[in-house]
């Protein structure tokens, strides 16, 4: 805000009694920063809004007879599907060493967000007595033993893999990750020393005894639990020695030969560093998972900020919802853990060690190129490069004229298109005032500085900040500070709705009038992960687009009663009806004799009236491709249900993140891009958009897309009646399949005369 009050009053109701969250951003302690890199995962926050019973008789409506009951497949179960999918890539001997490393640490943080948030949440509708039956048609109590079963199968597969692949063929290629005794004399004698300079003083044992209660185990760390002795009283006691978060997880002994932290802790000579005079007896390695689910009540709340500030305080003491621990482990210590910690023997997970394998990103990060994915560096944008200057690319000159830019990152450069639309929007004297949403960005944000760089030359800049991006709370409330100190108007939206559209709104003056440029993306405004994630934005002029932008940011940022917009479609008030109705009139087309088909793409579909909305689609003989990443509740391949209906997942070097959703319409094929998952907390609690793509060739190649994505030849996972997923990598000859990400690099290449022979 320009103009920031050391107080700020309770958010009042507009008319359709909407409170905005628009709270001062001042003094707020820090918080431990809590960060789960390159995971994979698009988890449901809100485990409440999952697990409300669908009403099918309020979808009646839609038309057509009842739908038999089973007809949704159960939402953890296929998030463990997709997370083994993941665990296929670094199974697969064909995935580049490092790369399979690299899939090994995301299946484990994967998994450890998987725990945090949805058994977390489970596990607490549970103890509440809310907890109801799944449209999966199972228990919560089902559910959850279903969870321990398979994601305890998964994480053997993953221990082995790396025991029995991953660390061999690594040893092959001169990367070795040994144990302790592994170790030579001299590298034992080097490590001591990093020991007792960097390690030792940085520990704390902890005794357990009657004047030492149990100490309090923090979510996701390792330690070690010690047996010791009292060689004058000869008797026992229990120690905990936590192992330092901020160090590396993998301490090179010698080039090239690493070793985990914790066995330097644990190394004899170094144990009696921490014990002297002591006997040690035996010592075990374990890690707790907690529930770190953040419950801000915001109705309640004066103030959004110091509610969440609260919350994150809180995170850190959740209940706990996994042990894992070494399966050497002794019995009457780990008796004594799952006593002191209070957790269920079904929580426990015995695993040979080390445990935590996201410690692997250190190693997949090694400078092995020959070992990685080939490198491939994003270009300027073809319609862009049209207009590139000497310096870059000018953005407004492209899109004068009503050139839209259909942009397909990483594939083309971000930092030459949405950055640089938004660095000289900030550098134009002739621009007035840009308007942004932010839900995740990146330290040092380009992004960020921009709008800081607008802000201070005397721009109107607005920057709605989403508080509430999981995990990335503490970064976004630096990014709030530090915004509103550069005199940027900064709110928070609506209350009890999350803010996770991708929105870019830039209004110049030219001549005697104003121009609105907008950018509408799928993905976050995020440098540095939009060279990982696969994500499209559409680059506009568009005035009937920018028209919509001004509005909706009022919405979000004022007092405004607006619920429909003329080329998009804006949840939670008319984007699932606004898709429910373009999937029924397919229907009437394919009964006319007219084109007629459902092409989705999307992270996750489990929202119950889409999912029949595709049923009745398919009953009447409307072919539906849906190609998901994640988690999919639908059953295709069923006989008079969805016989029409084919899933396909494709998972590669780079994170599949666009939403697209495409309809034969008559033959004037319909197609949007936008911000929605087909799930509850993106149709009923965001506020997320999509934009309708207009110019016949952007729609001609976002359909080229999705039928590639649904090829027979191209590699990808099918998903069958039964809910399991086969994948289908090679074709009957046993060649390979083609790769939809290879193709749309070497695409990029041939365009800049670099294509592979």
């Amino acid at each position: 805000m320009s103009e920031p009050t050391a107080q700020t009053e309770a958010p009042s109701p507009d008319a359709d009694g909407i409170r905005h969250v628009q709270p001062s951003v001042g003094a707020l302690a820090a918080h431990r920063p809590h960060t789960i890199a390159a995971a994979v995962s698009d988890l449901d926050p809100d485990i409440d809004a999952d697990l409300d019973a669908y009403d099918e008789d309020a979808q009646a409506g839609h038309g057509g007879a009842a739908l038999p009951q089973g007809r949704f497949l159960d939402r953890e179960r296929s998030w463990l599907a997709f997370n083994e999918r993941v665990l296929e890539l670094a199974e697969d001997p064909g995935t580049p060493l490092l790369e399979r490393a690299n899939f090994l640490a995301i299946f484990a943080s994967n998994l450890d967000e998987f725990f945090m948030v949805r058994v977390a949440g489970l596990k607490r509708r549970i103890a509440t007595g809310v907890a109801t039956r799944s449209a999966s048609g199972l228990q919560p109590r089902e559910v959850l033993e279903l969870i321990w079963n398979r994601s305890r199968e998964l994480m053997a597969r993953h221990a082995a893999c790396y025991q029995e692949e991953v660390a061999p063929a690594l040893a092959d290629e001169g990367i070795h990750v040994v144990r302790w005794h592994e170790l030579t004399d001299k590298e034992q004698s080097r490590l001591y020393t990093l020991f007792m300079q960097r390690i030792f003083p940085v520990l704390t044992p902890l005794a357990v005894d009657p004047a030492h209660p149990f100490p309090y185990i923090s979510g996701l760390s390792l330690n070690l639990a010690v047996v010791i002795e009292n060689p004058v009283t000869g008797h026992e006691h229990f120690a905990r020695v936590k192992v330092p978060p901020l160090l590396s997880r993998f301490l090179e002994a010698s080039p090239q030969r690493y070793v985990p932290i914790e066995d330097v802790i644990a190394a004899p000579k170094h144990l009696q560093e921490l014990f002297p005079g002591m006997n040690i007896r035996e010592h075990h390695m374990f890690r707790l998972t907690r529930n770190e689910d953040l419950e801000v009540e915001e109705d309640d709340a004066e103030n959004l900020l110091q509610a969440l500030e609260k919350e994150l305080m809180r995170r850190r003491f959740g209940p706990p919802v996994r042990l894992e621990v070494e399966e050497s482990i002794d019995k009457d210590v780990l008796d004594l853990l799952v006593r002191e910690l209070k957790i269920s023997e079904a929580e426990v997970y015995p695993l040979p060690g080390p445990l935590d394998l996201t410690g692997l990103f250190a190693i997949a990060g090694l400078d092995r190129p020959e070992l990685k994915y080939p490198k491939f560096v994003a270009g300027t944008h073809r319609d862009l490069a049209e207009v590139e200057s000497a310096s870059a690319p000018d953005i407004f000159a492209a899109l004068r004229g009503g050139h839209d830019v259909l942009l397909h990152h990483p594939y083309d450069s971000f930092s030459t298109s949405v950055q640089a639309f938004l660095e000289q929007a900030a550098a134009d004297e002739n621009v007035l005032a840009i308007k942004q949403t932010l839900y995740r960005t990146s330290g040092d944000s380009p992004i960020v500085d921009a709008l800081i760089d607008a802000a201070e030359s005397g721009k109107q800049v607005l920057v709605l900040v989403e508080l509430k991006a999981r995990f990335d709370e503490q970064a976004n409330i630096k990014w709030a500070r530090k915004l509103e100190e550069a005199g940027c108007h900064v709110v928070y939206g609506l209350v009890g709705l999350k803010t996770h559209c991708k929105l870019s709104l830039v209004v110049r003056q030219e001549g005697d009038q104003l121009m609105r440029y907008s950018h509408v993306g799928t993905g976050n405004y995020h440098p540095k992960t939009a060279r990982l994630y696969e994500d499209l934005g559409l680059l506009t002029a568009n005035q009937e687009v920018g028209a919509d932008l001004s509005d909706l940011f009022n919405r979000l940022s004022g007092y405004s009663r607006r619920e429909t917009y003329r080329r998009l479609l804006v949840a939670p008030r008319s984007l699932r009806d606004g898709l429910i109705t373009r999937i029924n009139r397919e229907v009437q087309h394919h009964r006319a004799g007219r084109p007629a088909y459902v092409r989705i793409k999307v992270n996750s579909i489990v929202d119950e009236a889409v999912i029949d909305a595709l049923y009745r689609a398919s009953q009447a003989g409307v072919t539906v491709d849906v190609w998901v990443r994640g988690i999919c509740a639908v059953r295709p391949g069923v006989a008079g249900l969805s016989e029409n209906i084919r899933v396909r997942s494709v998972l590669g070097r780079f994170l599949e993140h666009s939403r697209v959703f495409a309809f034969g319409n008559g033959g004037e094929p319909e197609v949007w891009i936008g911000s929605a998952d087909m799930m509850h907390r993106n149709l009923d609690r965001r506020i997320e958009a999509m934009v309708r793509v207009m110019a016949p060739a952007h729609r001609a190649t976002l359909n080229r897309l999705l039928e590639t994505g649904m090829s027979d030849t191209t590699a990808s996972w099918h998903l069958g009646a039964d809910g399991n997923w086969t994948r289908h990598s090679t074709d009957p000859e046993g060649q390979p399949l083609r790769n939809v990400q290879e193709m749309l690099i070497d695409a990029r290449r041939r365009r800049r005369g670099t294509a592979t022979p």
